[in-house]
């Protein structure tokens, strides 16, 4: 085995076939994550060599004599990869018979890849202990302007002009230090819609808090009720599905996707007089969002209410937030609903580390866009929402303490 490759393996805890290396588990260098990066991509971009991976059990069977197929798919592998000629086909067969495979196998034995994935668990969390996340503007050279605290950049809104005007860096600063505290902290990959869920409310509703606080204008109860309703839907969301069985934020992320698909559906009824410039994108990103198959839609739309089937009230009664829910929520209703097709297309963004597993991370770069006390009351709730979040997704304590540790040394505080 060459060096390098068992260099990354020593980097993994609970390695398949450990007996192959023998050195004692560490962190990774540089030259090792660059490595398993470039070698996840080549297979993730290149059907060939996917093709050679999936080969390597077709491979081991002929050694071991016990490979059978049909004369045409032997014939075609006798030669592969060697033959450019029907390299493409054999690809195509050997990848197929690779699922194939997998199906049978699963139906003779339902537990026969359970190490397998345990496996793959180990894997990405140990990865994203290792590496960190990685976001489209890190890449292409654009304007620094990461929300960490007390550097926070944005988009140009109107400054207040007396009081409260500290207001809209303070809550930047909470929701650095929100994404800092999740993305220094271990995660997990494999499965990782409850950190998506919740880090992509908390930070949609961050922003809503972070505009608003721009725009002194906006800080009554007639044009801001919407940031009320918000922070008070996202509070019952998250308490709620945490008393749920962790299928429910795959559930949320499903549900939010089919409304895509609706609501793309009827757009496209529009007759084409009305479709504007732009209309036909829309649609197309709408379509996007609901990710169905590219041969088969399979994306089923749920008419429900609510992607719980039952209604928020419900939901802040049963998780013990009906008095929330009543005086604060019900007055401020008006604000549209955090279905998940939204919260991804503008608060989320896809990790660029290929080491991650394209999960979901909170996006840095915010959109366009009197009452002191109301403006104060959003940040108080704010940071109250994000260190909730942070205890329910229970989040390693010294991360959390790092990232909030400004606080008291600059004495800023929200309560």
């Amino acid at each position: 085995m060459p060096d390098a490759v068992a260099s990354v393996l020593e980097t993994y805890p609970e390695r398949p076939a450990m007996w192959l290396v023998h050195g004692s588990v560490r962190p990774p260098s540089q030259d090792d994550i660059d490595l398993l990066a470039e070698a996840l991509l080549g297979v993730i971009r290149d059907g060939h060599r996917e093709a050679l991976i999936k080969c390597l059990g077709i491979w081991s069977s002929v050694q071991a004599g016990t490979f059978s197929s049909d004369a045409q798919t032997i014939d075609l592998l006798k030669r592969y990869p060697n033959d450019p000629a029907t390299r493409s086909r054999a690809d195509s067969v050997v990848r197929a018979s690779w699922g194939a495979a997998k199906g049978a196998l699963l139906h003779a034995d339902e537990t026969r890849f359970d190490q397998s994935i345990e496996w793959a668990r180990v894997f990405w969390d140990i990865n994203s202990m290792t590496t960190r996340c990685l976001r489209r503007r890190d890449t292409d050279g654009a304007a620094k302007n990461t929300a960490t605290p007390g550097n926070t950049a944005t988009s140009e809104v109107n400054d207040p002009s007396a009081d409260g005007e500290h207001l809209q860096q303070l809550a930047m600063d909470l929701v650095a230090s929100y994404v800092q505290a999740l993305e220094t902290a271990p995660c997990r990959l494999y499965d990782p819609e409850r950190q998506e869920v919740h880090s992509g409310l908390v930070s949609r509703v961050g922003r809503e808090v972070i505009t608003v606080l721009g725009s002194p204008d906006l800080w009554c109860i007639e044009h801001g009720s919407y940031v009320t309703r918000a922070l008070v839907e996202t509070a019952i969301y998250l308490q709620w599905m945490a008393m749920q069985e962790p299928t429910i934020y795959r559930q949320f992320q499903e549900y939010g996707a089919g409304k895509a698909k609706l609501y793309a559906r009827i757009l496209d009824e529009a007759p084409d007089e009305a479709r504007i410039p732009g209309f036909s994108e829309a649609i197309e990103e709408l379509e996007r969002l609901s990710h169905s198959g590219d041969v088969i839609d399979h994306r089923v739309v749920d008419t429900g209410d609510s992607f719980a089937g039952r209604s928020i009230r419900a939901m802040a009664e049963e998780c013990g937030l009906l008095d929330l829910y009543r005086h604060v929520y019900y007055i401020s209703s008006g604000v549209t609903h955090s279905e998940w097709w939204s919260v991804e297309t503008h608060a989320m963004e896809r990790c660029l580390n290929v080491l991650h597993r394209a999960h979901l991370i909170p996006s840095l770069s915010l959109s366009s866009g009197r009452n002191v006390p109301l403006a104060e009351s959003w940040v108080d709730q704010l940071y109250a929402l994000i260190r909730k979040s942070l205890d329910l997704l229970g989040t390693d304590g010294d991360a959390v303490t790092d990232a909030f540790s400004w606080i008291e040394s600059s004495g800023d505080t929200t309560e």
